[in-house]
This record gives C-alpha cells, sequence and structure tokens, in this order.
C-alpha cells in the first residue's frame, strides 16, 4: 500500500483555491521544474502499463513485483488455476482489475502532490527573495509549518476525490470478499461430495 505521507495528501492534480499561488518569472528554475513534471509524465505512461509476461499454467503462486516507484505498490499478477471454474476467473478477473485500478489512482495522486508541492515550495522561497539552492549548492527546504499549509489545503482540496476513492475501495473489497467465500463454498462442496461418492463406491 502506498505509504502514510503519501496516502494522506496523494490526490489528482487540480487547482488548489488556497492562500498561495504561483507568480514566478520565467527563470532556469522554471524550466527544470517544466523538465521534471515533462519527465514524470513520460515515466507515467511507461510505468502504468502491466508486463506482459504471466504466470506459467502450472503455477500454482501469484507473482509479485518490487514497489513501483510511482504507485508505491507492489504489482500483482494473478495466477490461472486449472480448470478454472467461471465464479474463479469471475473473482481474478475484478483482484487483478483492482489491482490495476488501485495502480493507476495512486499513479496520478502521487505525481499530482510532487508536482504541487514543488509548486508550493518554489512560490514561498521566491516571495522571500529567496533561491532554490543556497550558496553551497544544497537545496532549500521549508519548515515544517510552512509545509503544514500546503498539506492541510491540499487535503481540503481533494476532500471529495479522497471520499470517492474510499467508497470505491471498500465496494470492490466487499465484492471480491463475497466472491472468495462464494469459491471456498464451493470447492469445499466439491470435496465433500468427491469423498461422499468414493465412499459410496468402495
Amino acid at each position: 500500500m502506498a505509504s502514510k505521507t503519501t496516502a494522506a495528501a496523494g490526490c489528482l492534480t487540480r487547482r488548489m483555491f488556497c492562500p498561495f499561488t504561483l507568480h514566478a518569472p520565467r527563470s532556469s528554475l522554471a524550466l527544470n521544474m517544466r523538465k521534471c513534471s515533462s519527465k514524470l509524465a513520460t515515466e507515467q505512461d511507461k510505468k502504468t502499463k502491466r508486463s506482459p509476461f504471466r504466470p506459467a499454467a502450472s503455477a500454482t503462486h501469484d507473482w509479485i513485483g518490487p514497489p513501483n516507484p510511482l504507485s508505491n505498490l507492489r504489482p500483482i499478477v494473478y495466477h490461472v488455476p486449472e480448470n478454472e471454474s467461471e465464479l474463479q476467473r469471475r473473482l481474478r478477473h475484478l483482484r487483478q482489475e483492482t489491482e490495476d485500478w488501485n495502480h493507476d489512482f495512486w499513479t496520478k495522486q502521487n505525481i499530482g502532490f510532487s508536482k504541487e508541492k514543488d509548486a508550493f515550495i518554489f512560490s514561498q522561497l521566491n516571495s522571500k527573495g529567496l533561491s532554490v539552492r543556497d550558496e553551497q549548492g544544497r537545496r532549500r527546504s521549508l519548515n515544517s509549518e510552512e509545509m503544514a499549509v500546503f498539506y492541510k489545503c491540499f487535503l481540503d482540496t481533494n476532500v471529495t476525490r479522497h471520499a470517492d476513492y474510499n467508497k470505491e475501495w471498500y465496494r470492490r473489497n466487499f465484492t471480491i470478499t463475497l466472491l472468495m467465500a462464494r469459491v471456498a463454498m464451493k470447492n469445499m462442496w466439491r470435496t465433500v461430495t468427491e469423498r461422499y461418492n468414493s465412499k459410496k463406491n468402495s
């Protein structure tokens, strides 16, 4: 799952109606910020594409990859069991589709958060007449109280987006849980039936 910091503040990029605005002259810093944003967008296009590799038909386990650098989530590819029933197929497709939906959501959230955070820091430093880097070339930062203004404003602006995400997340997981219970009950009933028929015929 996404980190606590990212989960608390990561949301789709939207214009923030907050007590700060980015009014900066054209500078090398602004150009670097645009290059960085362009690079993030390019990385997003690459990272959101799921790997075409799939577990072999003989596999008995799902594939779990390393955390994605943009969504902070581990990608999961579910194996296809032998003699997969229609109910099992529905469950597998829903789980896979939910994993992809969650990954895409947090990728956009985290990229949007990073862009607006950088814009806020640049705006605050610019209002103080400071550059992004000090005399030693180190990147300047804001204190916790100054950043708290950004975090609160970002959350307030995207509260509806968070609420919609949570509702969809719970809805999907509730459906997945019901399907898993149905699959488990069906498998258990098949096992009991096979054992009963085996004893009856012996």
